[in-house]
């Protein structure tokens, strides 16, 4: 199944740049505009990985990777700061409200995709072992009924 990555960028040119890369990569894109469309976005499209421009119009990428983390129906989603910002200040900021790394632009197509894989490759090993976790407590209970 194709992964789906969730762009939240305001500057058009930037986000398409984005989007075109991570779809040659042979991701699926979802796209906000806004710090609150992406909230909105993540809720309803369940993205398995975000990145966020921090500085958005509205609601800044900060607050709303807080609020995306802060909702248990999207706080395992991983996010990923992708931003001009300088790390001098920012980056403590973004992995404090629960962003998993933080990009500073620009960023190469190869980059782009290592960070990426760090954390989708993460995820499925994680759930690959609450699965084998599920199976083998069925298992246990099989026996123990029989």
């Amino acid at each position: 199944m194709t992964k789906r990555i969730l762009v939240v960028e305001d500057n058009e040119d930037s986000r398409f740049i984005l989007v075109v890369t991570l779809r040659r990569i042979g991701y699926e894109t979802i796209e906000a505009e806004t710090g609150t469309e992406g909230v909105e976005q993540a809720l309803s499209e369940k993205p398995d990985l975000i990145i966020m421009d921090l500085g958005l119009p509205g609601m800044s990428g900060i607050d709303a990777a807080r609020a995306i983390k802060d909702n248990p129906t999207t706080a395992h989603i991983p996010i990923i700061a992708h931003t001009a910002w300088s790390e001098d200040h920012w980056k403590e900021e973004a992995l404090k409200v629960g962003m998993v790394d933080y990009l500073e632009k620009p960023v190469s197509r190869e980059l782009m995709k290592a960070t990426i894989e760090k954390f989708i490759v993460s995820q499925e090993k994680e759930s690959g072992r609450k699965a084998r976790t599920i199976s083998e407590q069925n298992k246990t209970q099989a026996v123990r009924i029989c």
